[in-house]
């Protein structure tokens, strides 16, 4: 006699609200199927997979528990929300993830109800959730907060600022630490169960809470050596002593992965406790999917694959990536000076930084989710004649702002900063865009900033940087693949301050500052073509500006266009400011910035993005033609 086969219990919970009418029992059946639909999902639009795989049984849980959306739940980064949104009304939606249009890759707040606060960086839940917490109890709300945090993201100064802060204010916060990397503290099945179902219960709470009411009565000396010892002890069991000490209580270590442990503790911490609590869950990431379990880095980020086999889909490389040449010339500067030293925050692939370790491992520094302590560990190491090379996003840079102020450009430390994800970077959207370290960089006195061409001027920039000791300098360059020109055995050293012209003309100067002049480039020959003779230049240094340079393109050209893959601010602002102070815009000329717009632009292919910003070669010859008064009509690119 064959077995029935199972109802899709999936296709019945359009909405947490659907979930709470399952009965506990049939949650395993409605986790394998949110697996599975999490898999075929990302298996056609790529993304983040291995996070949500591991907090399927935790995200099920939280919605069968809490009262969501009333009860607020708040994922850190949101690597992980891929099985929340499909249980929050958006599986129809499922399989637009990080497309044009389409879901975004993180929890946002303009999507759903479900997603209260938005998130992409790291560490932010906990912060974000105190807030809720206090603004639920000034509004005499009964209102759950429930803050989800990866082991990863717990190296963040902000999660542990924060920690503090609720344990002073005895807010009532729920922490669930998702521990799927490093064991803090294993978990000893049944055993442990037991203990953090009894640790979370009314009884051991009520008499936690007697007690403390009775040593307090007793006097502070006694209720501080009574209460100590009493968390000392459960914590010995359960490894919380930490926790505690900021005033959380501390639940746990429980399997993450199974609804006899997880729902049982959930529910006790919703009906008992009014403080902090903590909660630690071990998952396993990439959990339910074997080529994401097996792989060293259990799916993180994927493309495209063959659900049967995990072969992602990789596209024929024409160019090497910007990011493997900037690896590949700072190893070999490496190997010239062995004051050389690299430091990423937790991003030892993704910035290239892993060739550096592969070859000098005690050279090279990964310091976690931690940008602000990088700043300022490259700076104490600046400080005793290392050269640092402190190589993080551009977006994750903002983090360190206050430390390249304070501890680095104040004191006129040599700090290295190779700027990745420069510009555009197409399927993360506007939380990852490289925008703003252009004007935030160039507005420090006695900064260096440049941006490279194309990848020979990188592997330049990697050299120039090496060699300059009077400062900080920085350098930034773009996701994806480079454009395919000859690289040279080794870069040379630039000379601070001094772009390079192109290409000559006599009517239309194009001053270009990073990646941008590729398509400058094409610009100028459809220009040429209408009759605009077209000069195009690339600064290479947006500080300090090469004076001479634009004085010539100012005073040989009726229109100078500046271009930059950064925000309004940057390169054309010191440009401009220079102009004017100058007096080089009393003669006529007229002047255009191209810059990213003022808006947060959505998540779509970078050159798509490009074109609507106006940043390609056809909307650099429709500003030229404006800026003269005229129509770009029959022009090859602009048509």
């Amino acid at each position: 006699m064959t077995s029935m086969p199972e109802t899709p219990l999936l296709d019945q919970v359009k909405l947490p609200a659907d979930l709470r009418l399952v009965n506990d029992r049939d949650l395993p059946q409605l986790a394998r199927e949110l697996r599975d639909e999490m898999i075929d999902a990302v298996s056609k639009t790529g993304g983040h997979l291995g996070a949500g795989l591991g907090v399927v049984e935790l995200t099920i849980a939280i919605h069968k528990v809490f009262d969501t959306p009333s009860d607020r739940l708040i994922f850190d980064v949101g690597h992980q929300c891929y099985p929340h949104k499909i249980l929050t009304g958006r599986r129809d939606r499922i399989r637009t993830l990080r497309q044009e249009g389409g879901l975004s890759g993180f929890t946002r707040r303009a999507e759903s109800e479900y997603d209260p606060f938005g998130a992409a960086h790291s560490s932010t839940s906990i912060s974000a959730g105190l807030g809720m917490a206090v603004a639920a109890d000034l509004s005499k709300t009964d209102r759950k907060v429930i803050a989800v945090i990866g082991d990863g993201a717990m190296s963040a100064g902000m999660a542990y600022e924060a920690l503090n802060n609720a344990g002073a204010l005895d807010a009532r916060l729920i922490v669930i630490l998702n521990d799927n990397d490093m064991s803090i503290a294993p978990p000893t099945g049944a055993m442990s169960a037991y203990l953090a179902r009894l640790a979370s219960g009314r009884t051991y709470m009520g008499f936690r809470d007697f007690g403390k009411k009775l040593t307090a009565y007793l006097g502070k000396t006694v209720d501080r050596a009574i209460t100590r010892a009493v968390e000392h002890a459960r914590g010995y069991m359960t490894g919380g002593t930490m926790f505690e000490e900021l005033g959380f209580y501390h639940i746990g270590p429980i399997d993450g992965h199974s609804f006899d442990h997880l729902l049982p503790v959930l529910r006790n911490v919703r009906d008992n406790g009014k403080g902090p609590v903590l909660i630690h869950v071990v998952t396993q990431k990439g959990k339910g999917y074997a080529p994401a379990e097996a792989a060293a880095d259990k799916y993180h980020g994927v493309n495209k694959f063959d659900v049967i086999t995990g072969a992602q889909a990789k596209a024929k490389p024409n160019a090497p990536a910007y990011t493997s040449v900037f690896a590949d010339a700072l190893v070999q500067e490496a190997t010239h000076d062995e004051k050389i030293v690299g430091i990423t925050a937790a991003m030892p692939s993704g910035t290239g930084l892993d060739k550096l370790a592969e070859l000098f491992p005690k050279r090279t520094f990964d310091v976690g989710i931690a940008e602000q302590h990088a700043v300022t560990f490259a700076a104490g190491l600046a400080a005793e004649g290392y050269k640092p090379f402190c190589a993080l996003y551009s977006t994750f840079l903002q983090r360190g702002y206050d430390q390249v102020v304070h501890d680095v450009a104040i004191q006129g430390l040599p700090v290295r900063f190779p700027i990745d994800r420069a510009g555009f970077v197409g399927a993360d959207g506007p939380t990852h865009a490289g925008s703003f370290d252009t004007g935030f960089l160039a507005s420090l006195p006695g900064f260096v900033v440049m941006a490279a061409a194309d990848e020979a001027e990188l592997k330049h920039m990697v050299r120039t940087a090496a060699a300059y000791d009077a400062g900080p300098i920085s350098f930034r360059y773009p996701r994806g693949e480079g454009v395919g020109v000859q690289l040279p055995e080794r870069g040379e050293i630039l000379e601070i301050g001094k772009g390079r012209v192109m290409k000559q003309g006599s009517k239309v100067a194009l001053l270009s500052f990073g990646t941008r002049l590729a398509d400058s480039l094409l610009a100028a020959e459809d220009l040429d073509a209408a009759g605009l003779s077209t000069t195009v230049a690339d600064a290479r240094f947006a500080k300090p500006l090469d004076h001479e340079l634009i004085r010539q393109l100012a005073r040989n050209h009726a229109v100078l266009v500046t271009v930059e893959e950064g925000a309004v601010g940057g390169f054309g602002s010191q440009v401009l400011h220079f102009l004017a102070s100058e007096g080089l815009l009393d003669n006529g000329l007229k002047v255009r910035s191209l810059a990213l717009p003022d808006v947060w632009m959505e998540q779509a292919k970078p050159e798509a993005m490009y074109a609507k910003a106006g940043l390609d070669s056809a909307g650099i010859v429709k500003t030229v033609f404006a800026a003269l008064g005229q129509k770009a009509i029959g022009i090859g690119a602009a048509g």
